[in-house]
């Protein structure tokens, strides 16, 4: 669903999620929020598609189809929601009318559709709609083929959230059910490095000139939720390309400082709060490596000031200074 999926991804540039290493089993996402219906009220078929209730879902979308057939939001939820009920076929025939609406690259990183991403018109339907996507953006997405690689592994990667939310939210986060998923997401995240790595060994670190926004940050998803070995290894060439003007400085310094704490370091720049309970409050900033620094290091990247990133991400900090 598209303002889900935009949601969460704001989530994860915000305020990251829990560190993993490929060893661990990662922690269930907190309940996500519902989306938002065309009417800016969240509708019943939203309700019912986040509880899980696929089936009735589709019922109702199709309902609120029959009375707006030119919404772009209520048609590809339709199709969002036909895809997870496995009827593949009519999903890409809704999903197609929402991108002649409006074409947009959400559609090849969304989760939701990794059913009609397996079906037979999947690939026609993709090359038509980065056809529609580069003549709207005057040819944004030039490596044709390693963007499609690169969405793939950021669906993949996002892949299992919603599972695991509704089992959080419905039998509690100690559930064996909730580990099970938990353990198939740890199993992902092993596969989508794998093959992210090999993809980075052949063609380098994509910048956003040849492959496009979206499909350049799919090595920063995939990689910070790997390990501090992984981190390290890549973080020199992500740098690299950011100083180039072709990658995302913000996505950096969550790489930075999630290494670092994974490196049971002190952070750099300030972007994590505590992830591990037993170590500090999750709503307090995690130790920086020099609170008298950390501005001009922000700066130095193009960062707002830590005190307004803070008050932005609700993270709690009181200054050594004036902690006396």
């Amino acid at each position: 669903m598209k303002p889900f999926r935009i949601l969460l991804f704001s989530s994860f540039l915000l305020i990251p999620a829990i560190a993993e290493s490929q060893n661990q089993v990662p922690p269930p996402p907190p309940p996500p929020p519902p989306p938002s219906a065309a009417s800016g009220q969240v509708s019943k078929a939203d309700s019912l598609f986040l509880a899980g209730s696929i089936k009735a879902a589709v019922a109702e979308y199709r309902k609120m189809y029959a009375h707006n057939k030119n919404n772009r939001e209520i048609i590809y939820n339709y199709a969002c929601a036909l895809s997870r009920a496995g009827e593949t076929d009519s999903s890409l025939v809704y999903l197609k009318k929402a991108m002649i609406i409006d074409p947009a690259i959400t559609a090849l990183t969304d989760p939701d559709l990794l059913a009609v991403r397996e079906s037979e018109g999947w690939e026609v339907f993709e090359n038509e709609l980065i056809s529609s996507v580069n003549m709207k953006t005057g040819n944004s997405i030039k490596d044709v083929a390693y963007a499609k690689s690169l969405w793939r592994l950021l669906c993949l990667e996002q892949s299992g959230f919603y599972e695991t939310g509704i089992a959080v939210r419905n039998l509690g986060p100690d559930s064996p059910v909730v580990t099970a998923l938990r353990r198939l997401q740890s199993w992902q995240n092993e596969k989508n490095l794998s093959e992210m790595e090999a993809l980075l060994v052949s063609k380098g670190w994509p910048e956003r000139s040849q492959v496009g926004s979206s499909a350049a940050s799919a090595p920063f998803f995939v990689i910070q939720h790997s390990n501090a070995a992984a981190q390290e290894k890549y973080i020199t060439m992500f740098e690299a390309v950011c100083w180039k003007g072709e990658g995302n400085w913000n996505q950096y310094a969550l790489m930075f400082d999630r290494m670092r704490m994974n490196q049971d370091k002190p952070q750099r720049y300030g972007t994590h709060h505590y992830l591990d309970p037993a170590k500090g409050r999750t709503d307090e900033l995690y130790p920086l490596e020099d609170e008298s620094m950390v501005d001009e290091w922000r700066k130095e990247i193009g960062l707002e000031p830590l005190k307004e990133y803070l008050a932005r991400a609700g993270i709690k900090y009181i200054p050594a200074a004036t902690a006396k």
